[in-house]
């Protein structure tokens, strides 16, 4: 049902149901995920390699440690380099508020930063915590611990999320709805779909894919935007995209239509601006609906530090690039795969090989002198 991922695999070569087909990750240590020869190591924002590539696998840091690879273990190393947590686990997560999930002879606990056991392996399948518990599996159902490896949601849903504004979205016999951190009904299993609270407000689903309407409801269930829409975003900014009859437009949180369906595509309000396709290509407005950077682009992402990822070309012959808020194009079009600007830093694809460049474009690793 949920599966774990490799960052740089999701990040990179995972094409999602977007207009652009890129997704957002950041990570704000300070460290990079790099890969030489096969190997994986980290550099810092400089492009200095920090931690030498030595690893089979990794992840990026997260709580001051970093998930790693040796073989088919799993261990956490700081940040620099030392082994923490010595590898050991046959799968694992990287720490969430304090613990992280680890897979020992196929069940699932947790541990703490010092590796120490503090709730025993004996999950079908574990995730992250989330605002204070952490959803489980035992035997194809699934419910919800606290830090203490108490059950404090008795297994029983077909299918459980993340706690999110304080509720989680469940599913039991086919129907979703919402319960809150006792495991009461806040919402009683009534739609067809339904997805994470945001900005206060839910989008869910009634009737199926073909024919069924989406709508917002509030954390008490009840609608505040009826089920009207063919398709739904997320509250972004105080927006949400909407499709009606194949058109996207944005309403606001009371249900006002504030930008007309007009867009064949739309994405996420971010940092002001959203990108938009019209006739198949792609631009941006700003919350009054107004152009500010013309369809020019075959794909366009969000802003992230000032910066948008847009491409041109089709998906199998494609160049990246990015701009920034005017639509001046600040790094011409020239990798064939970019994700976000974090820290100042984003990760490009030229030439079949991983590199990292700055705002202006210039490659900070690998750096000449390094020796692959």
């Amino acid at each position: 049902m949920k599966k774990k991922l490799h960052i740089a695999i999701l990040a990179l070569l995972c094409l999602l149901a977007s207009c652009n087909g890129t997704k957002k990750e950041k990570d704000h240590s300070g460290l990079f995920p790099i890969i030489v020869d096969g190997k994986w190591g980290y550099k810092d924002r400089s492009g200095t390699v920090v931690i030498n590539p030595q690893f089979d696998d990794a992840w990026s840091f997260s709580e001051g440690l970093a998930m790693v690879g040796i073989g088919d273990k799993w261990g956490y190393i700081d940040k620099q380099g030392n082994f923490i947590i010595n590898p050991q686990f046959d799968d694992a997560w990287s720490f969430s508020e304090g613990l992280a999930g680890v897979k020992i002879g196929g069940a699932w606990g947790y541990i703490s930063k010092k590796g120490k056991i503090v709730i025993k392996p004996q999950f079908d399948y574990a995730g992250s915590f989330s605002e204070g518990l952490a959803w489980v599996e035992i035997d194809g159902k699934w419910g919800y611990i606290d830090k203490d490896g108490k059950t404090v949601i008795t297994p029983q849903f077909d299918d459980a999320w993340y706690f999110s504004e304080g509720l989680a979205r469940v599913e039991i016999d086919g129907k979703w709805g919402y319960i809150d951190k006792n495991g009461k009904f806040a919402i009683n299993p009534q739609f067809d779909e339904a997805w994470d609270f945001s900005e206060g407000l839910a989008s869910v689903r009634i009737g199926d894919w073909e024919n069924g309407k989406e709508g917002f409801i509030d954390k008490n269930g009840k609608f505040i935007i009826k089920p009207q829409f063919d398709d739904t975003q997320d509250f972004a900014e105080g927006l949400a995209g909407v499709e009606i009859g194949g058109k996207w437009g944005y309403i606001d949180k009371k249900g006002n239509i504030v930008i007309s369906p007009q867009f064949d595509c739309a994405e996420d309000f971010s940092e002001g601006l959203a990108a938009v396709e019209i006739d198949d290509k792609m631009g941006y407005i700003d919350k009054n609906g107004k152009f500010v950077i013309k369809p020019q682009f075959d794909g366009a992402g969000d802003f992230s530090e000032g910066l948008a990822t847009i491409r041109y070309g089709d998906l199998t012959n494609r160049k990246y690039g990015f701009i920034d808020k005017n639509g001046n194009i600040v790094i011409k079009p020239q990798f064939d795969r970019a994700r976000d600007f974090a820290e100042g830093l984003a990760l490009v694809i030229k030439n079949d090989e991983w590199i990292y460049i700055n705002r202006k474009g210039e490659q900070v690793w690998p750096k000449e002198n390094i020796n692959n």
